[in-house]
């Protein structure tokens, strides 16, 4: 894929809080030992994918691979996010979520695994 996409960025009014949410839901080591306290996720070596779509109005949303998103959302609501969207399967393509964290941001949650076709 030319131009991938190599970096997404959530910003927040607490950005400490936010480091400490998605740390503790999905385990990122996340580095703020800089000047600006930036976190610098450490993404081992794994690049993420991009998407453009159509829609009511115009977000920045990332997905996050999980093994099992029924266990990352219960995580989620336990540190304070919200469900916008519950688990959805879409056979032969991939099962899915989404949330808010608690600054309001629109993330994704997708399966490790993709849903046979019926």
């Amino acid at each position: 894929m030319p131009n991938p996409v190599v970096h997404v960025e959530v910003i927040g009014k607490d950005g400490k809080k936010l480091q400490k949410f998605y740390s503790d839901a999905f385990g990122w080591k996340i580095d703020a030992s800089n000047p600006m306290e930036y976190g610098l996720v450490d993404n081992a070596g794994e690049g993420i994918g991009g998407g453009v779509a159509g829609g009511e109005a115009p977000s920045v949303t990332f997905y996050i691979q999980v093994k099992d998103p029924k266990a990352a959302l219960a995580k989620v609501k336990s540190l304070s996010g919200q469900v916008v969207q519950d688990v959805t399967v879409i056979p032969g393509m991939v099962t899915m979520a989404q949330f808010k964290d608690p600054e309001g941001n629109l993330v994704g949650i997708v399966a490790e695994e993709t849903p046979p076709a019926q």
